[in-house]
């Protein structure tokens, strides 16, 4: 015997408690349930943002805010034009959640804690009567005259209306597939570098503002470097990540970068300003003291790799140790060989081709009555807030649709 409902989100995660959330508010009298494959839901929820929950970012500017968005730039424009991060500061605060800014922009509760914000989306959906089913991995979905069949390992279920909800689940983009829509191949989206490198081996916790390339592509990216003790981290490395995750992975993660710890300043720039510190300095020892604004211990490090002996005085720096010393300021190679997970964020880049959806509703292209939302489709973003914003989007419109 079969259970029905008129909406069924399959994904017990926060974009399928927001869309259900945003469903029944507009239609009370729909009979709306939430399948999750688990024996708790919004876990991830609990994890995101160290247990704090990095709920938006504090852009406003739909224009913006695509630019944070290595896959789905161009298919989100329209979507943030309807529901941007000021609306979701709104939503919760409508719904009894404070939010606040950081310095860098990403908004959690003001509580600090992720708990808030599932508080949040259980009392709503307790207050909504949206019915919670744990324990029901999908086996089968498939469309029935006009009534979508979702079978899981435990129970039968029909629906009027399904919205897929799942994240980054090969499983159910295999079921997806099934149906007839393209999947793009999922591949690690945030992640930073492993090096062993004696340049850096020795400076965890250091961090510069640089440039970093990766050589033999167009992949290029500014902003704070952190060494760690596998390699490198920091918003630069993560940027390159997010950006180049398709031919990163090509790659299999063995590639070079160079790295331009003076960020804008280039070879020949370099070489002239160190010609003008030798003037200046000229009695002072090179190795002792960074003459530009990046730490010593990272200074000492590149004027050994160029050569230079740890006694020699700026007056004694040849031209070819200039030439060394600016090359390793500005164009070092590192060799990269593998990749670490970045702290919990575990974003995936693939998913359903975005061709396949229409955006004005988050419905399939291929069938009717079947919506999107969250990280199922081929949407990423960087670390910040985003992701979560485009799962709050993308619920706010399939609601919207769907009522």
């Amino acid at each position: 015997m079969s259970q029905h409902f008129d909406v069924i989100c399959v994904g017990g995660g926060a974009a399928g408690f927001f869309t259900a959330i945003n469903i029944a508010e507009k239609n009370p009298e729909l009979r709306i349930a939430i399948l999750e494959r688990g024996k708790e839901v919004l876990t991830k929820v609990r994890i995101s943002g160290g247990g704090r929950c990095n709920v938006t970012h504090a852009c406003f500017e739909p224009n913006e805010l695509v630019k944070f968005y290595p896959r789905g730039e161009k298919e989100l424009k329209g979507p943030f034009n309807q529901f941007c991060s000021g609306d979701t500061i709104e939503w919760f605060e409508k719904h009894g959640v404070e939010l606040k800014i950081e310095e860098d922009g990403r908004m959690f509760p003001v509580t600090d804690s992720s708990e808030t914000i599932i508080d949040c989306f259980m009392n709503a959906s307790a207050k909504a009567g949206i019915k919670i089913i744990t324990g029901q991995s999908v086996q089968s979905l498939y469309q029935a005259e006009e009534f979508w069949k979702i079978d899981t390992q435990h129970d039968k279920f029909t629906a009027t209306k399904l919205v897929l909800t799942t994240g980054s689940n090969p499983k159910m983009w295999d079921m997806i597939a099934g149906l007839g829509h393209s999947i793009v191949a999922p591949v690690p989206s945030l992640f930073t570098f492993n090096i062993t490198d004696k340049r850096i081996k020795e400076l965890p916790g250091v961090s510069a503002l640089a440039t970093v390339k990766v050589k033999n592509t167009k992949l290029e990216a500014t902003g704070p470097l952190l060494v760690t003790h596998w390699g490198m981290s920091g918003p630069a490395i993560l940027k390159l990540s997010a950006w180049g995750a398709p031919i990163l992975a090509e790659k299999k993660y063995q590639f070079a970068i160079s790295v331009n710890w003076l960020n804008d300043l280039d070879l020949a720039e370099a070489e002239t300003a160190l010609k003008e510190i030798k003037q200046e300095n000229s009695k002072k020892i090179v190795s002792k003291k960074s003459p530009f604004e990046f730490p010593n211990r990272l200074w000492e490090k590149l004027v050994v790799a160029a050569e230079v002996s740890e006694e020699t005085k700026w007056a004694d720096l040849s031209n070819k140790h200039i030439r060394l010393l600016a090359e390793q300021l500005t164009e070092g190679t590192y060799q990269v060989s593998g990749k670490s997970t970045y702290k919990d964020e575990f974003v995936t880049a693939g998913g359903i081709d975005l061709k396949e959806i229409n955006f004005k509703t988050m419905q399939s292209k291929l069938h009717s009555n079947l919506y999107f939302a969250g990280e199922i489709v081929n949407i990423d973003a960087i670390t910040g807030g985003f992701n979560f914003q485009n799962a709050w989007t993308s619920g706010f419109i399939v609601g919207n649709s769907i009522s």
